[in-house]
């Protein structure tokens, strides 16, 4: 395992790699920190490369395009599809977990799911900004759930040009 430090404007981010894929990228301030990164050599790799130069390019306020290459050893294949349904929101807008899921229920033939199902999914997600689990939120307005931290997703909300004050800081409890 590989690790590489990144400073973005929002604080520092840790990137892991296995050599040739990103297999996490977390806010150091975040609580998904201790859960995803792990302990690596420091080291220059074409993969960081290319993950310092969507992220430079991000927080640039460019959409940076499709993110470099990622793999997971835990990747179920339900998460795969809800990340798959996260790639595709974009770059400035957001959705919710109940879009989320009536997308996966419509491609599944179903005819309905439950956003708190989604939301676990979208809440296991260890390649923070890149597959954007930012841009979702509650039905009701809520930023809910944000494993990087609710002031910061508020802030790479704002940074995508999301006009945040129609959005709420949730209370404990709050439905998806």
């Amino acid at each position: 395992m590989y690790r590489k430090q990144y400073r973005s404007p929002l604080g520092m981010i840790t990137l892991n790699a296995d050599g040739e894929n990103l297999t996490a990228v977390c806010f150091e301030d975040g609580k998904d920190y201790g859960r995803y990164i792990q302990d690596g050599e420091e080291r220059d790799l074409p993969i960081f490369d290319e993950a310092i130069q969507w992220l430079d390019q991000y927080f640039q306020g460019k959409d940076p395009g499709p993110i470099p290459r990622y793999k997971r050893n835990d990747m179920t294949p339900f998460r795969q599809e809800v990340i798959d349904e996260l790639l595709k929101i974009p770059y400035g807008q957001t959705v919710t977990y109940r879009d989320l899921a009536k997308a996966i229920c419509a491609k599944r033939g179903w005819k309905r799911m439950s956003a708190q199902a989604v939301g676990g999914a979208v809440g296991w997600n260890p390649i923070c900004i890149m597959i954007p689990c930012h841009r979702v939120v509650g039905s009701n307005g809520s930023l809910i759930g944000y494993g990087g931290g609710i002031h910061n997703k508020l802030k790479l909300l704002a940074l995508e040009g999301v006009d945040t004050n129609s959005y709420t800081i949730p209370k404990k409890g709050t439905a998806l």
